[in-house]
């Protein structure tokens, strides 16, 4: 089953992707690449946090299909945005990206992809900002089309687009 959940900053979407897990194992897929020290600071945070709720994370930061979880779970991916951050250099990144999540699926029970709500601002950026917002747009629409359950998260609030709670 494939669950996506977007929202904007701040949103709460996270909050409520984590509770969505069912069952173990339960994996935290941590797609930030840490380039300072104040990211490997929030990363050891959060990786402490998810721990106290039974994730075990697992970083990939490039090329998902080339993952071999532990253990047959519960899927986190956290999150799009950064992944697709990451891979923007690739030829082909939302093959890529696409290719990635099915192979997550085919090696999982369950897998939540969280994605960011980045086209609200109505700013007019760089060539390059827009190609990355037109790709993420694009994939949040392949994987809306493609998911079992696509959940919106606005001030905390849930409001489910398809499927629904369980």
């Amino acid at each position: 089953m494939l669950t996506l959940v977007v929202g904007g900053a701040a949103s709460g979407k996270s909050e409520f992707a984590e509770s969505l897990a069912a069952g173990f194992p339960r994996y935290y897929l941590a797609t930030m690449e840490p380039w300072d020290d104040e990211d490997r600071r929030r990363i050891l945070r959060h990786r402490e946090m998810r721990r106290e709720k039974g994730f075990e994370t697992v970083e990939c930061y490039h090329r998902l299909e080339r993952l071999a979880l532990p253990g047959r779970g519960w899927v986190l991916l956290e999150c799009l945005t950064n992944l697709l951050a990451n891979e923007l250099a690739e030829e082909d990144p939302e093959g890529l990206i696409l290719r990635g999540v099915e192979h997550l699926l085919a090696q999982s029970r369950e897998v939540v992809v969280v994605s960011g709500d980045v086209f609200a601002d109505g700013e007019d950026y760089p060539a390059e900002t827009r190609r990355y917002l037109r790709l993420l747009a694009r994939l949040n629409r392949r994987l809306a089309g493609r998911a079992d359950r696509v959940a919106e998260v606005a001030a905390g609030i849930v409001i489910w687009q398809k499927g629904g709670a369980l």
